[in-house]
């Protein structure tokens, strides 16, 4: 067993951090080499005079990273693929800088877990019965059914029963499927509203299922009810994080969107983006739970576990549902079952819960970082929307040229995006869940350097 020597300094805080980033260091050294079997939690957390919690959240990040490998009655080791040429190792542009990803929505894929997850599926295919590996209900298993709309309940104040509930590949193809639906149902074409600025990889997809799309602005209180079109058969919201501003759809705001819909007889398809990821609050509940019978949720797991899964889900009004169902069932027959099962199991052990908490407070950490070194170094750049999410928005002012930024910031190796809306001035959007703290600074450095240049 090795005996680690750690620098921990209290007064810094970051605790369970520091203890990482010393573990990570020594494995990037060669000190640590593969198969090294690390103290046990307790006996650490003892040597360091600080409690177990602190070392057991450590030590789950490195797990994750892949830098440790634990399992019940081997303790935890050094990974097999993790020496120094491994943990060195990262993506990197043809300058040979660190590249951390080319999406600014995209969570760390390295820090799926992968041994919980690998244990629900394990547990499904334990004790599912043959009969359950049949084409399943195409709106979904109702094992996953029961524990999404029990979920949604709990964490997001949804109103849904199960019957309500409708598994599809993300919300990509659960608000799709819906626009369909309303075109069938119409006879025609239907005008959909849409937050100006948005998310433009979703617009080809609206538009293909029968969309004529309208952008409505949005300001610091969420979308302009005011400004929603009156012929407008319905409206695509993010009301918990709106994408790319960050701004949470204020209460006033709110209660004046269902009450447009209450009069107009328009559906709210609510795009329920990075609710999970709130760091100054709980999550603020969703508009869903306050009119059950004119709003749409619309979820996946693409921020939460990995965007490769496709699992996600709608809680609709039950005519919506139903036909969102029969639409599955003609479009390919529904999402893979065992994955939806491995799903179901995950939520209901605990796993996602545990999950998500984990990965609140990393991307907090990450969040802090990127946030304080663009102060630091880019004074000028107007921080918004970090109060939750896995990106922020950035607003440069004084005519600025936002496609040289965007440019010069991936150069760098940050991810990031230029934002262009119909109303209003131009901005960028930069992800942070892919960018590891400690790498924060270097990569704005590097921003800051091109850009005086």
């Amino acid at each position: 067993m090795a005996d680690l020597h750690l620098v921990v300094d209290r007064a810094a805080g970051g605790l369970a951090g520091q203890i990482a980033r010393e573990v990570r260091e020594a494995v990037r050294s060669g000190r640590l080499v593969p198969g090294t079997r690390l103290p046990a939690t307790r006996d650490l957390a003892r040597d360091l005079g600080l409690s177990r919690g602190v070392v057991v959240e450590a030590y789950e990040q490195l797990v994750a990273e892949g830098v440790l490998d634990s399992r019940t009655g081997a303790g935890t080791r050094v990974a097999a693929g993790a020496g120094r040429q491994a943990v060195e190792q990262s993506p990197a542009d043809r300058e040979g800088r660190p590249h951390y990803g080319h999406r600014p929505t995209s969570p760390d894929l390295g820090l799926f877990p992968r041994q919980a997850w690998l244990a629900a599926v394990r547990h499904v295919l334990a004790t599912l019965p043959n009969d359950a590996l049949d084409y399943g209900d195409p709106g979904g298993v109702p094992a996953l059914r029961r524990e999404l709309a029990a979920y949604l309940g709990r964490v997001r104040a949804a109103d849904a029963s199960p019957d309500d509930v409708v598994v599809v590949t993300g919300v990509a193809q659960g608000l799709s499927l819906v626009v369909q639906t309303l075109v069938r149902d119409r006879g025609r074409g239907i005008v959909l509203a849409v937050e100006d600025p948005t998310s433009a990889r979703q617009i080809p997809l609206l538009r293909r299922a029968g969309a004529d799309i309208v952008p409505v602005p949005v300001d610091r209180e969420g979308i302009v009810v005011e400004a929603l079109p009156g012929d407008a058969d319905a409206v695509v919201v993010t009301p918990a994080h709106q994408y790319p501003t960050g701004v949470v759809l204020s209460p006033a705001r709110r209660a004046a969107l269902i009450g447009w819909a209450a009069r107009t007889g328009a559906l709210v398809l609510e795009d329920d983006y990075d609710a999970e990821f709130r760091f100054d609050r709980d999550p603020v509940g969703c508009l869903q739970g306050l009119a059950p019978d004119r709003v749409v949720l619309a979820g996946s797991v693409s921020k939460a576990l990995a965007p490769g899964l496709r699992l996600g889900w709608i809680a609709a009004p039950p005519r919506v549902a139903r036909a969102v169902r029969l639409a599955r069932g003609e479009l390919d027959l529904g999402s893979p079952v065992l994955d939806q099962y491995a799903l179901a199991h995950f939520i209901d052990a605990g796993a996602y819960d545990r999950h998500l908490r984990r990965m609140r407070r990393e991307y907090r950490r990450r969040r802090d970082a990127l946030a304080g070194a663009l102060a630091e170094h880019l004074p000028w750049i107007t921080v918004h929307g970090i109060s939750a999410g896995l990106h922020l928005y950035a607003e440069t002012g004084g005519g600025r040229d936002v496609d040289g930024l965007v440019r010069a910031a991936r150069a760098a190796g940050l991810s990031a995006e230029a934002v262009t809306p119909a109303h209003g001035p131009r901005g960028l959007v930069i992800g942070f869940a892919r960018l590891p703290a400690h790498r924060v600074t270097e990569a704005v450095r590097a921003l800051a350097g091109d850009v005086r240049r």
